[in-house]
C-alpha cells in the first residue's frame, strides 16, 4: 500500500501535493482529538473531520496552493483506505453469519439500493446524489459514500450533504433499535442480525447493539463486516454501469472499463486475512490507520464544500433518507421474523 503512495507522489510534485496534505491531516488528527471529547464519541472521525473541514473552507477560505494535495486525499489516500478495510472481513466471518443470515444480509442491501435508486427518481434528485445515499444507507454508510463517488464522480458538495444524512439517520437508530427490540422481545442474535444488517455506520452498529448484550453486539458487528464485504462488488458494477453509460453517450467520449486497483486490492487483503492469523494488536494497529486515512480523505471532501451550494439541494434529499432507512430497517426485520 506505501508503495502505491510513494508513486502517486511521484506523479505529482511532492512540493504540490504537500500544503494540502499537511492540511487534511492536521484536519484528520483534529477530529480523532475531538471524538475523545465528550458528547462527541457518538460520531466517528471520518465524519468529525468532514464537518471540520467543511467549517475551514467556509470560515478560512483555501487559497488554490492547497487544491493539488486534497485531490490526492480525495484519490489516493482513500483508495489505499478501501482496500486496507479488506483486512476487517474473513470468509470464516461470513460463515459465521450462516446461511439465512447472509441471505438476508444480500437481499436486504440489493433491495434497498435498487428501491432507494428508484424513488430518487420519483423525486427528480441529482442522480449522483441518490446513488451515494443508496450506497451509504444499503452498505456502510460514509465509508461507502466515498467509495461509491470514485466511480460517480459526485460533487464534493453531494458527497458532504449524503455524509451528513447517512450520520443523522444512523445516530437516531442507535436509540430507536434497542427501544423496538426490546418491545418486541427480540432474541440476543435476531436484533444482533437486524442492527447489522440495517444501521449505517459500523460504530453506530457498535454502539446499538450492544445496547441488546454481548451476544447482539458481537453477532451485529460481524454481520455489517459482512456487509462491508459486498462494497468491493458493488463499486466495481457501478464502475462498469457508469463506463458503458459513458461509451454509449451520442457526443460522449469512448471509456474502457477498468478493474479499479484499490477493489482488488480490498479482496486480495480478504482473501489474505482468511487464511493468514493476524495478531490482535496489529489488527487493531491496522484499523486505526484505516479509520485515520479515511478521515483525512473525509476532510479533504469538507475543505471542497461550498455551504451555499449544498442549501441549493434543499431537503428532499434529507427525504429521501429517511425513508431508505425506514425502509432497510423494515424489510430486515421482516426478512428476520419470516425466517425465524
Amino acid at each position: 500500500m506505501g508503495a502505491i503512495i510513494l508513486r502517486s507522489l511521484s506523479k505529482a510534485s511532492a512540493a504540490a501535493i504537500g500544503p494540502g496534505l499537511v492540511l487534511t491531516t492536521a484536519i484528520a488528527i483534529a477530529a480523532f482529538a475531538a471524538h475523545k471529547l465528550p458528547g462527541l464519541s457518538l460520531f466517528n472521525p471520518m465524519v468529525l473531520g468532514l464537518a471540520i473541514g467543511i467549517a475551514w473552507r467556509n470560515v478560512a477560505g483555501l487559497p488554490l496552493r492547497f487544491v493539488t494535495g486534497l485531490v490526492f486525499s480525495q484519490r489516493t489516500i482513500l483508495r489505499a483506505a478501501i482496500a486496507l478495510l479488506g483486512l476487517q472481513i474473513t470468509a470464516a466471518d461470513i460463515l459465521g453469519v450462516g446461511a439465512v443470515g447472509l441471505a438476508i444480509v444480500v437481499v436486504t442491501l440489493v433491495v434497498t439500493f435498487v428501491v432507494t435508486i428508484r424513488l430518487g427518481r420519483l423525486m427528480k434528485i441529482d442522480s449522483g446524489l441518490v446513488e451515494l445515499l443508496a450506497a451509504g444507507t444499503s452498505i456502510c454508510g460514509a465509508s461507502a459514500i466515498v467509495a461509491i463517488n470514485t466511480v460517480t464522480r459526485a460533487r464534493d458538495e453531494d458527497v458532504a450533504y449524503a455524509v451528513a444524512c447517512i450520520t443523522v439517520c444512523g445516530s437516531i437508530a442507535i436509540f430507536v433499535f434497542p427501544a423496538v427490540s426490546s418491545l418486541a422481545h427480540m432474541t440476543d442474535r435476531a436484533y444482533g442480525l437486524w442492527a447489522g444488517s440495517s444501521i449505517h455506520e459500523i460504530a453506530q452498529v457498535v454502539a446499538a447493539a450492544y445496547q441488546g448484550g454481548p451476544i447482539a453486539g458481537a453477532f451485529a458487528t460481524i454481520v455489517k463486516l459482512t456487509r462491508i464485504l459486498m462494497l468491493g462488488p458493488m463499486v466495481l458494477v457501478l464502475g462498469l454501469l457508469a463506463a458503458r453509460r459513458v461509451a454509449s453517450a451520442p457526443t460522449g467520449p469512448r471509456q474502457v472499463a477498468r478493474f479499479p486497483w484499490f477493489i482488488a486490492g480490498f479482496l486480495a487483503l480478504a482473501a489474505m486475512n482468511s487464511v493468514a492469523s493476524i495478531p490482535t494488536p496489529t489488527m487493531d494497529a491496522i484499523r486505526l490507520v484505516t479509520t485515520f486515512l479515511l478521515s483525512v480523505a473525509l476532510s479533504a471532501f469538507g475543505l471542497g464544500v461550498n455551504v451555499g451550494l449544498i442549501r441549493s439541494a434543499g431537503t428532499r434529499p434529507f427525504l429521501l433518507c429517511v425513508l431508505a432507512s425506514l425502509f432497510i430497517a423494515g424489510l430486515s426485520l421482516g426478512l428476520i421474523a419470516l425466517t425465524s
